[in-house]
Parts: C-alpha cells; structure tokens; sequence
C-alpha cells in the first residue's frame, strides 16, 4: 500500500498492479460502466494527456467534488470526482489511447515500489467541536478525550491508577464553539499513543477543562463534555471519530442525611489570592444530644481524607465511633481538601495559596461558632488517612495551639529521606530508577499489578493538573517564573532536581520536629498519634519508621505504631477505629484537666 503522496500513473500497454492505496489527490471517471481510473495527480504535476483508461477490476473511488480538469486539446470534461484517498484492489489497467508519458510514467512507479505499504483505513482520530449553548468560548487550555471499554456511569473523573485506559490531551488557543479540532496521533497520550490503541468496543468521552476551581481535569463544575455512543475502535483503522461537547459538568449535590449539615464559607484569603471566588467546605456530623442541649459546647474532631475524598464523606461518619468517643459525644467535620492542582493538605504554599492560614482563622471560628463545637485547643482534634494522614500531622505540628491531638494513619512521606523509597536529598536521587539501574515502584505489587514512578509522571504530564505527585509538587515547590510549580524531578530522565528538593525541607515534618523539639515537645507531647503498616501499599512505612526513630531520639512523649503485615487501608477495621476513639477520649479529658495527655 502506498501512502502519504501525490502521485500519478498512467500506462501504455497492459500493466498489472498489486493491491495499494495513494492518499492522495485522485481523477476518477463517475461512469460507473466503464469504472474508469487514470491516474492521480495535481496541478503542475505534469499529467495532461490521457483520454481513458479502464480498469477490468477494482477501480474504486470515493468522491467529495467535481473538478474540471485541462486536457491536451483545450477541452474540459466535467466528469471526474477531486477525491481524499482512492484504494484501486488489483486492478488492471488497459492502455485505450496514449501520449507520450512513458518516462515520467517510469518514475512514479519507482517511487510508488519504494514507498512504504500501509493498510487501506486511515488511523485514529478525533475531531472534536463544542456547542455555544454549553460555552460561549473562545477556550485557551487542555482538551482531553478518553476512552472506556466498560460501561461508566456517566463522566470519568480521570485514569484509574491501576488500569488505566487510553487517554489523549491536547492544548489549544481560541478554540470557537462550532469550529473543529482534531486530536490525532501528535497529542499527548497514556498508557499507550494513539495509533497503538487495541481493536475493542468503547465509549469516546471529551472534555474541555475550563478549570474553575476544581481538582478533577474532567468532573470539574463548569467543564465542558461530550460522550458519543459505543464504537468499536482501533489505532490503526479507527478513522475518524466525531464527538460534540454540548454538556455543562455540574457537581453532584451532597447527599441528605440525617445529622449531617453542609458547611460553605467564602475564603477572603484563599479568593484575595486565586483572584477569583473560593470556598471552605466542610461536612458537619452532630451529635445525637445537639438539638436538645442548646447551651452545650461539644468537642470536635477534624478529618482531612486522602487523596480524592472530600467533605461529602461525612454521610458516613454518623453515630460510634466517630460522633461518640467512648462515653464523650463529639462533633465530627469532614473537611474540602481538593483544588485545581490535586491535594492541598491545608498547608500554605506559593501555588495553592494560604489554605492552613484559611482554615485556622476563617473557616475554624465560623464554623464552630454556628455549630457550638470546639472552641478551644483542649476540644479541638484532628485526623486523616494517606494525603489526610500528613495534612492532619501538619496542621498538629504547624499549629500546636490550635489543635490538641493527632491521629494520622498512613501519612504522606513524613521524612524527605525515605519518598517512598527514595532519599530526595541524596545528589544522584532519580525518581524512575535506583542506583542499580532497576525501574523504581510507587507501589507495592497487589495482584500482579504495580505503578511504577515513571509511568505515574507520564501519566499526569497527560492530565495536566490534579495528580498526586503533582500534588508534592504544588505544595511543596516555590512558584516558577512561568506561575507552575516548579519541576522536582525531570519528566524524561527522572533525575531529582536537588535544588528544588532541598526547598521542599520547609514541608519535612520529621526534620521540622528534630530541629525544634526542644520549642515543640512541651506543646506536642501525648498528643502525636501515627499509624502505618509494615507494607503500605505506596511504600509509606519507611519514612514513618524515620519519624519514629527521631521522636526516639528527642525522648519525645508520642505514638508511632507499625502494623505487622498491614498494607495502606486493611488495619482500618471498626476495632481499630473503636481502639482510636477511645484514645481520643482520653486526651479530651486530658485536656480539660489540663494535663499532659
């Protein structure tokens, strides 16, 4: 098969041809009797004289318009179809009339023998147009089309880590409603490129993210999203893929529970410094008694989730052992941790903006003011799992007088020596391999199947926003001339950037507690609580097993307790949480007698 020419053939005498395709430009007779063909050409091309040709067998073209096309005499036969691509199967072709064009014949057959073969079907792509209705445009960002081959209720949120399905991503600037845009094998795609995408039966989503406050590319309030119908696709034949976006995205309203109470506040700091409005949200589980205790002040207990929960995980925070710790009934609040770059873990950074400032001092005394909860450090505890889990140890660390307790399980990195493996300040530290060359896990092997570092990063270089090591990254990382977070490891090689490494030594809370534990122990003695297991799916343990080591070392008063054989959820049981609320009890009563838990 030949492809991607303009050429042209004519023939004297009888020349018989293999089965090829020209995608080029085409001539063909639309007298379907004669089912003609002669040849492909263009203006300037040198073909002008052939006044028919037939073809004994499998002449086929596909038309798109009429063209008049100059012949030698000066007459002008309008009978011929301008066409994309024309697939001529074995075809024979019988020279009828003839002029002089046997060498320029002779050298279009050698570049048709030397040109590469292909299949006849054109490769995937897609073309992509949105509605007016849906925005009004024009769109300056990240255009994404994804792919299911199972059945998803609705829009995907983004890969599934573990099995991730093709996806492709495409910048654009000043992409109008109406206007076509084409996603083809040069936008950027994970886990595989376009053209390798296997044969098989999927829905084609597209997104235009507009980016408006949330953490998801795709299920973002405001996004713009097209689904189209069950096709079955392949790389190499797919062809061309139609979708119109014309949905707007809107956030699926919390769920109505009993006991459970929405919380929305306006963040002055957080909206003076995005430039635009943002929210505090909270999910706020009241005690059975609240209603009927009027002038009672309960305690409370603040819970950050990991990475990708939020406030609306509160519906399952009702009753023991979360509204009652042991005897002592509590408010529990879920509290919002996502934005546009993934996991803010209500830390202030030079990306995200002054997030653990907001939280302290705007949505902390609004919300329990309107509640009657907390109201003072000895009634006020804080928890988390994962990305959870180190905002929770944070905000303990970072605002002793604020909170009194933590429980943090399965934290986040909590020493930059051990990242998951990787000591982010060792001068030849890479993020893809270790030092015998070997690709580097971000999680352990769980039913045949691991996330390796670099597959991850080029993962999110795809999504663009929202991801987890992004997450570090905007936290973590000073602000680049650019406005982006700037780079710690380098996307191809996976080489640390040790400069932007040692900057991350601001958010290393093990380094943070050594170097003042005299200032902080008396604040945070009895009131560290760490839980992790031995084989934390995302390789966790080992900076928590560093943290140990160095409360150890300053004869600090804390738990860090390692699960034998617990992986990064599975010691998470009702006992254990029961065992926790218990604990919690204490150093609430603790508190009120102003001891040293």
């Amino acid at each position: 098969m030949v492809a991607g020419v303009r050429v042209g053939f004519g023939c004297l005498g009888r020349i018989t041809l293999p089965q090829f395709n020209i995608s080029g430009w085409a001539l063909g007779w639309s007298r379907i009797e004669s089912d003609a063909f002669f040849g492909s050409g263009f203006p300037g091309s040198g073909l002008r004289y052939i006044e028919s040709t037939r073809c004994n067998r499998g002449g086929v073209a596909s038309g798109s318009q009429m063209q008049d096309w100059p012949w030698r005499d000066g007459r002008s036969r309008r009978s011929g179809y301008l066409v994309r691509s024309t697939q001529f199967s074995g075809g024979t072709m019988e020279k009828i009339a003839s002029g002089k064009l046997i060498p320029w014949i002779m050298s279009v057959l050698v570049l048709v023998l030397l040109t590469p073969l292909h299949s006849g079907a054109s490769p995937l792509s897609f073309e992509l147009t949105y509605a007016k209705k849906a925005w009004g445009g024009p769109f300056t960002g990240r255009v994404y089309v994804m792919l299911s081959s199972g059945n998803p209720r609705g829009l995907l949120s983004g890969p599934d880590w573990f099995n991730p399905e093709p996806f492709f991503a495409l910048d654009v600037v000043g992409w109008k409603p109406g206007e076509k845009l084409v996603l083809n094998s040069a936008a950027l795609a994970f886990p595989l490129a376009m053209k390798d995408v296997r044969e098989g039966e999927y829905i084609v989503q597209a997104v235009l993210d507009r980016n408006l406050g949330g953490r998801s590319f795709a299920t973002s309030p405001g996004n713009v999203f097209g689904i189209a119908a069950p096709k079955k696709l392949s790389g190499a034949e797919g062809g061309l893929v139609s979708v119109t976006l014309d949905q707007v995205y809107q956030e699926r309203p919390a769920p109505q529970v009993s006991g459970v109470q929405n919380f929305r506040l306006k963040s002055q700091l957080l909206s003076d410094f995005s430039k635009r409005d943002v929210f505090l949200r909270a999910g706020v589980v009241l005690p059975a008694s609240h209603n009927q205790s009027p002038e009672r002040t309960y305690p409370v207990v603040y819970e950050i989730p990991g990475f990708g929960g939020n406030h609306l995980m509160a519906a399952g925070r009702v009753g023991a052992p979360f509204t009652r710790l042991g005897e002592t009934e509590a408010a529990w609040v879920v509290l919002d941790p996502d934005c546009p770059n993934g996991h803010h873990v209500f830390a202030d950074s030079q990306n995200n903006g002054p997030f653990g400032q907001a939280l302290v001092e705007e949505l902390i005394p609004a919300l329990e003011k309107q509640f009657r909860v907390g109201g003072s450090r000895g009634s006020r505890l804080v928890t988390g799992h994962s990305s959870g889990g180190w905002s929770s140890l944070w905000l303990q660390v970072r605002y002793p007088d604020i909170f009194g307790g933590v429980w943090s399980t399965a934290p986040d990195p909590v020493d930059f020596h051990d990242f998951q493996r990787i000591d982010l300040l060792s001068p030849k530290a890479n993020l893809f391999f270790d030092s015998a060359g070997k690709i580097r896990e971000l999680s352990r092997n769980r039913r045949g199947k691991a996330l390796t570092f670099r597959d991850f990063s080029k993962m999110e270089d795809v999504m663009g926003r929202g991801g987890q090591l992004g997450s570090f990254e905007a936290v973590f990382s000073t602000r680049g001339v650019d406005g982006k977070p700037v780079q710690m490891w380098d996307r191809t090689t996976g080489q640390v950037e040790l400069k932007t490494a040692q900057s991350w030594q601001h958010y290393n809370i093990a380094k943070i507690l050594d170097d003042r534990w005299k200032e902080l122990g008396p604040k945070l003695n009895g009131r560290l609580h760490v839980f992790c297991g031995t084989e934390d799916t995302f390789y966790l343990d080992g900076a928590a097993i560093l943290l140990r080591d160095t409360l150890q070392k300053n004869k600090a008063k804390a738990v860090v307790e390692m699960i034998p054989g617990a992986d990064h959820g599975s010691f998470m049981t009702r006992g254990f949480r029961e065992k926790m609320s218990l604990r919690m009890e204490q150093v609430l009563r603790a508190n009120r007698a102003g001891a040293v838990p």
